[in-house]
């Protein structure tokens, strides 16, 4: 009895083995600490997802010691194609001291176990089909104590304990429910939309962008809030898909999976989008942006990755953001469990949303007002017809969309982003 309890017991419990998930396991076992990393599924699985890495993600996989090399199957991409307002603007990652000048694309199911093995080697406890339900709570103080879970095939009940515990368990995060934080309305939240298509555009060194998504299939053209994107994965096949906005009335009335199709349907019948050739059906996940749910820590509860609204509202990526916030996290515990009282441990813990605002709250406040002014079809058409004619402006562009500055010694680009992040509230 004493070895199963042990067996399911640990120093922090993380729910949920995506990147943020897995990121948080790897740098608390690397740190000495007894983790179990609990995944509701099994590897491979299947996730919605553009595939493509930006710069500041690829660093996230270097610091993990990934092979990201061409023979271990990773496609390195040189920068983005921008298209829209009768504009085509190929852009190169800047190059920069605190990023590499290279982004990467890799599928889903592929990725997310790799990360999940990584957390494996460093110490981290897997467990797969792990199905976790309702939180175990302290009945005196409401502090989480543990989870409880459907383990296996048979969906045998077991009982997790922990006197920490991660919520990476997405955007639906039904721990994060179950501890009572709710999403805030008044945040941006996204949709991606995406499928696969057996192409001749699957070598891209260039990921895809663009700016100008028409519905053109009513009696008028409508311009929608959104961005497509194309993203070739070097195996025969193309990633494409949308990025649409909650700021516009056309979020909800519109099928998105359709809008997806007469997209394809637009494109020049040589590069194969046809539905002769789509390999995998349509699928659609939401993008929790601009830190949708707070607080970041309550109760013996921290939140990372999309389960705290951690997708960038300027671009949509999530995965730099989910697998940072798993570092920062994992440092505070760490650094949390080496105090000597319960209250020394409180303090320390209550610090992971101040280093998140900190480090993002004032550019994601920017990138709100960002998203209210894309918003509007108008704005959007403008800036895409008079932006794209100004290499130089876009190139500005890409280092605010992607938030790849150099935050000490940069370029005047850099010093302005920077500054604006830091004068702007930190919400």
């Amino acid at each position: 009895m004493t070895e199963l309890l042990s067996e399911h017991s640990a120093d922090v419990i993380v729910v949920g083995a995506g990147p943020a998930g897995s990121t948080t396991a790897y740098y608390l076992a690397k740190a000495g600490l007894d983790v179990l990393l609990l995944e509701k599924t099994a590897f491979p699985r299947e996730k919605v997802c553009g595939d493509g890495l930006t710069p500041r993600a690829t660093k996230q996989l270097v610091a993990m010691g990934i092979d990201i090399s061409e023979e271990a199957g990773w496609l390195r991409n040189k920068g983005l194609r921008i298209i829209g307002g009768g504009q085509r603007l190929q852009l190169d990652w800047p190059e920069l001291a605190s990023y590499p000048d290279y982004g990467l694309v890799r599928k889903r199911d592929d990725f997310d176990e790799t990360l999940a093995r990584q957390a494996q080697k460093a110490g981290a406890r897997l467990y797969e089909r792990c199905n976790v339900g309702e939180p175990v709570r302290d009945a005196r103080t409401g502090r989480i104590t543990g989870v409880q879970a459907k383990l296996g095939e048979e969906k045998t009940p077991v009982t997790f304990h922990a006197p920490l515990v991660v919520a990476a368990d997405g955007n639906s995060s039904r721990l994060s429910l179950a501890m009572g934080l709710h999403r805030r309305e008044d945040r941006p939240m996204g949709v991606a939309v995406r499928t696969y298509f057996t192409s001749p555009r699957h070598d891209d060194d260039y990921l895809e962008s663009w700016l100008e998504l028409w519905d053109r299939r009513g009696p008028q053209d409508r311009l929608l809030p959104g961005y497509g994107w194309i993203f070739g994965m070097g195996d025969g096949t193309s990633n494409v898909g949308l990025g649409i906005l909650n700021s516009s009335s056309a979020f909800k009335e519109l099928d998105w999976r359709e809008v997806l199709k007469a997209w394809c349907a637009s494109m020049p019948e040589d590069w194969g989008y046809t539905p002769e050739n789509m390999t995998q059906p349509i699928r659609g996940a939401a993008l929790p942006m601009a830190f949708n749910r707070q607080p970041h820590y309550t109760k013996g509860l921290l939140l990372v990755g999309d389960a705290g609204g951690l997708v960038n509202p300027f671009n949509g990526e999530g995965i730099a953001y989910a697998m940072e916030s798993g570092q920062i996290a994992a440092d505070v515990i760490v650094q949390a469990q080496a105090r000597s009282t319960p209250a020394q441990r409180e303090l320390a813990l209550h610090n992971y949303p101040k280093v998140l605002k900190e480090t993002y709250g004032g550019y994601y406040t920017l990138g709100r007002a960002f998203v209210k002014l894309i918003g509007n079809p108008k704005v959007m058409k403008v800036a895409t017809q008079r932006g794209l004619t100004h290499p130089l402006l876009m190139k500005f562009t890409l280092k605010m969309l992607a938030n790849l500055t150099d935050p000490a010694g940069g370029d005047a680009m850099d010093r302005i982003i920077n500054g604006l992040s830091k004068v702007a509230p930190k919400a």
